[in-house]
């Protein structure tokens, strides 16, 4: 049964509702709508491109196999990414993993590109320099953190969403993204310039 506080026009949900009556086609566009930015939230919390994308698939497979079972209790998304956090979390408990972290080069391949106006080429290194210290800082958070800063920052999740999806209060949903920005602006003060 649909919580009432959900609005009805959440389509996500309508579209998994229409999945669990037996629309296939459902499913196709919410993998559409949702595998980029479930994508990079898995691989800031792995560290790794291939391994984010199996999880991807795992979070989709998930989602598939619970289509039956599905009720509308909370928006699509911070469903979604309720399950996404979950299975990140326990693949970074695996002690395999910890031999899959980024090495020092690979964030340089996700650092900031700015040649879209073409500016000179001391501001394209110092951009870039900044942008692999930000990502060495962010991969040095812990998990929880991490993730937090990444649902609030970048999917613009409301802190509500997010305590639901990290499975905390939202008190400690202010604590991790406080820390996490605390932690960020230390870790890469030293390389910014006034």
């Amino acid at each position: 049964m649909a919580d009432p506080r959900l609005e009805p026009e959440d389509d996500d949900v309508q579209l998994m509702l229409a999945l669990r009556a037996g629309d296939e086609s459902a499913f196709d566009t919410l993998f559409e709508r949702w595998a980029g930015a479930l994508l990079r939230y898995l691989e800031r919390m792995v560290k790794s491109r291939a391994q984010a994308e199996e999880l991807m698939q795992e979070t989709f497979l998930r989602v598939y196999r619970a289509r039956e079972r599905y009720e509308a209790r909370a928006r699509f998304s911070t469903w979604l990414f309720t399950i996404a956090t979950r299975i990140a979390l326990n693949e970074l408990r695996r002690p395999r993993h910890r031999s899959l972290d980024a090495g020092p080069g690979e964030s340089e391949s996700i650092a900031v590109n700015r040649a879209a106006d073409q500016p000179a080429v001391d501001e394209v290194v110092d951009a870039r320099r900044r942008g692999v210290e930000v990502e060495r800082a962010l991969r040095d958070l812990p998990e929880r953190q991490r993730a937090a800063l990444w649902l609030a920052s970048v999917e613009g999740m409301p802190y509500a969403e997010i305590a639901e999806a990290l499975e905390v209060s939202v008190a400690s949903v202010k604590s991790l993204v406080h820390r996490a920005r605390g932690a960020l602006a230390l870790r890469t003060q030293g390389g910014t310039t006034a």
